[in-house]
């Protein structure tokens, strides 16, 4: 009995433990749903959880004054790569493939999901390993067990591609070696098939593929491609993927891939800068997310231009007209910086200047990285909100975004699951 009541006592003092409340006074509060900032507002907290949000002060075992910040949600990044480093050339990224092992790719990835954190992301969707297996299904259970600091994570693994169709390219070695590659390559439905539920099995939140490839650009300056997969090919992933309640993404930059992976149950496009209007038309119908990626095309623009491709560039030049028309024809923008793409030491919320300078309120721009990309995640009501029910993820700047949205990229307080990690 003394036993029994000696562990009924520890795991009391326990439970009072995680459940200690937390107040917090906010100067300035952003309602994402409503589109509203609010003033003099306070979040109280249970543990990891927010138990309401009201205009009056509640008792609390800790109270934390931010009554001189503008607080809103963690941001979400629905477009990482933490297992890369920036790759403008080819080269850059053989190194990293064939000159960094997966360990140490691992052990950077850490630090990259450290830093996206502390950038005020707290949740990302991260769509390929590159090469590194499946390093990011570690990456995610570190997280979550509280080994590394870092977002949650939701993941694709490998990523997929049709044989031949992805770096690294064996012509560019001696044909003799086995060359890794950057994704898991595919011949046939069947293999197809195999490979989604591989990645399935191994912990794929997300299956991803790369739907198109040799873009280039017409006369008319519209742009084109080649598909990667057949019609059979493509087909079976979604059906694959779609059966087992996971979610499919796609790469694809120009209406070769754009048109073929909507049509096979892709809920986004990445990229897709080449996109044209039959290609808006048919995202706005059926509700698929587009997450343009607008900073990492200028970073690799014009080094990609100097090695002989310049379609980088070409991008470049029509994205903002190709972005206000996709807007208008009402089709949705989630938040996404492909970061990874680019060195994660940069800003990751660059993208949000884009956003404003092309059309959109400040205000705007924050729900795509807050309920647009909570919706694409399927955890509305859980992250993207400051609300009752949702998880305590809040950040906190002491300039106003409104005002200014490139103070976003200088985050000076982060809390995650009711954890403060940046102060």
């Amino acid at each position: 009995m003394k036993n029994i009541l000696l562990i009924l006592s520890i795991f009391l003092i326990h439970f009072s433990y995680a459940q200690k409340s937390t107040l917090i006074k906010c100067g300035k509060l952003l309602d994402t749903k409503e589109g509203k900032v609010l003033e003099n507002q306070y979040i109280l907290l249970s543990g990891n959880t927010i138990v309401s949000v009201s205009n009056t002060a509640s008792k609390a075992d800790t109270t934390i004054d931010l009554s001189n910040y503008f607080v809103m949600p963690g941001m979400i990044d629905a477009h990482t790569h933490v297992l890369l480093q920036g790759d403008i050339t080819s080269e850059d990224y053989d190194v990293q493939i064939l000159k960094e092992s997966i360990p140490y790719r691992t052990l950077r990835a850490s630090k990259s999901a450290e830093k996206s954190i502390l950038n005020g992301f707290t949740t990302i969707r991260d769509l390929g390993t590159e090469g590194a297996g499946y390093a990011d299904v570690d990456i995610k259970k570190a997280i979550n067990k509280g080994v590394i600091t870092g977002p949650r994570m939701q993941i694709a693994t490998l990523a997929m591609n049709t044989t031949g169709h992805y770096p690294i390219k064996a012509s560019d070695y001696a044909w003799e070696i086995k060359l890794p590659k950057g994704v898991i390559e595919i011949t046939g439905a069947d293999e197809a098939r195999r490979a989604v539920r591989t990645q399935i099995e191994q912990g794929a939140d997300w299956i991803k593929i790369y739907a198109d490839r040799g873009y280039y650009r017409l006369a008319d300056g519209s742009f084109r491609a080649l598909p990667n997969f057949t019609t059979e090919e493509i087909n079976a992933i979604g059906d694959e993927t779609l059966r087992s309640r996971k979610k499919l993404a796609a790469h694809a930059m120009t209406r070769d891939g754009i048109l073929a992976a909507i049509n096979a149950g892709a809920i986004s496009i990445e990229h897709g800068s080449g996109m044209d209007e039959a290609c808006m038309k048919l995202m706005a119908e059926k509700g698929v997310y587009w997450c343009p990626t607008l900073f990492v095309n200028e970073f690799v623009a014009e080094g990609r231009a100097k090695m002989g491709s310049p379609i980088n560039l070409y991008f470049q030049q029509s994205i903002e007209a190709t972005f206000k028309k996709a807007i208008k024809m009402g089709v949705k923008l989630t938040y996404g910086t492909d970061i990874g793409g680019y060195d994660w030491n940069l800003a990751q919320a660059k993208d949000f200047t884009y956003f404003v300078k092309w059309g959109l309120t400040p205000i705007q721009a924050i729900q795509t990285a807050t309920t647009t990309a909570a919706e694409l995640l399927g955890m509305q009501d859980k992250i993207g909100e400051i609300k009752a029910g949702a998880f305590a993820d809040i950040i906190a700047i002491k300039k106003d975004p409104i005002k200014d949205i490139s103070v976003l990229q200088n985050i000076d307080w982060v809390m995650k699951d009711g954890k403060i990690y940046k102060n």
